[in-house]
């Protein structure tokens, strides 16, 4: 067997985030070194609690910093209108793991990370990517020691958040455009295919029964607006982790990606030009499109692999 692939969890619990952290702490081919958290959801405050309480409710002892509570220009946006005040609402969970908690800000923490494993080590950003921005201003030595970035962000077409913007690149276009021009390879896990990965009323029935884990986030489904409950329920940040162990799963093109920032109505927007028009070299793999059938069926074998 392969040896885990090394990983840095920047996240913004969030319920489908927690499906994503689920699924990863659960796997035997990822290792995660250290979570970090950002502002996005909810306050920082709030998703730094949520993480420490998912890590208690599981008995993990991952590092978590706490990263940046603001975007890099902007005024801060959240989208507790679809996961509720708290980022985490639906589920009594243990008192959050506090000893967790490094003493040093996110950015810092990766770039002890980066630079003191064996090998590179690849990057996750499942929240707006404030952190990661600034991890390549500050320490642009730790290029070289990033596998890859693969973010769930940015949309071929319509948006979540704006008319063109998925909520984690409006949330700090700045980061965005960064991280899209720092020629490290990037994999950008896109809205369309997030539309597309849905937990269905039945599958949530099912994982209600597996375990704890299962129980847990069906409880947090019913408080979850990401979708329908009737007709679906959106699983965005559980497919970055799905195409890091799972990447037949997804069609994926290369593409050039520009993030918009100037502009008054499309600030957020991710330019997604497949077909070269803006005659530059490509920049990121952009998954385009996601087998829904063999979506649902990992989404239950990582629950049923969790507590």
């Amino acid at each position: 067997m392969k040896k885990p692939r090394k990983i840095i969890i920047d996240t913004d619990p969030g319920i489908d985030d927690a499906v994503a952290i689920a699924a990863a702490l659960f796997d035997e081919r990822l290792d995660i070194r250290l979570f970090t958290t950002v502002a996005g959801n909810v306050s920082v405050d709030k998703v730094t609690k949520n993480l420490l309480k998912l890590l208690a409710f599981w008995n993990k002892g991952v590092p978590v910093a706490i990263g940046s509570d603001r975007p890099l220009l902007r005024e801060a946006i959240n989208a507790s209108d679809i996961h509720g005040s708290t980022g985490m609402d639906g589920y009594e969970f243990p008192k959050s793991k506090y000893e967790l908690l490094t003493k040093n800000h996110a950015v810092i923490e990766m770039y002890k990370v980066l630079m003191e494993s064996k090998g590179k080590t690849t990057i996750v950003g499942i929240g707006p990517l404030t952190n990661i921005a600034l991890l390549l201003r500050i320490y642009p030595e730790c290029v070289e020691r990033i596998e890859e970035l693969v973010i769930m962000g940015g949309s071929l077409g319509r948006g979540n958040y704006g008319v063109l913007s998925e909520f984690n690149i409006a949330a700090d276009p700045e980061a965005a455009k960064i991280v899209f021009e720092s020629k490290i390879p990037l994999t950008m896990v896109s809205l369309d295919v997030g539309e597309k990965a849905l937990v269905l009323p039945e599958v949530r029935d099912q994982i209600q029964k597996m375990n704890k884990t299962g129980d847990m986030i069906s409880q947090l489904f019913h408080y979850y607006r990401g979708g329908n409950s009737d007709t679906g329920l959106k699983m965005y940040d559980g497919c970055a982790i799905a195409y890091l162990l799972e990447p037949e799963m997804f069609e994926v093109k290369e593409a050039y990606v520009a993030v918009e920032t100037q502009g008054m109505l499309t600030a957020g927007a991710t330019l997604v030009d497949l077909d070269g028009y803006l005659g530059n070299a490509t920049n990121c793999r952009v998954c385009v499109d996601i087998d829904e059938e063999q979506f649902r069926e990992w989404f239950l074998e990582a629950i049923q692999k969790c507590e």
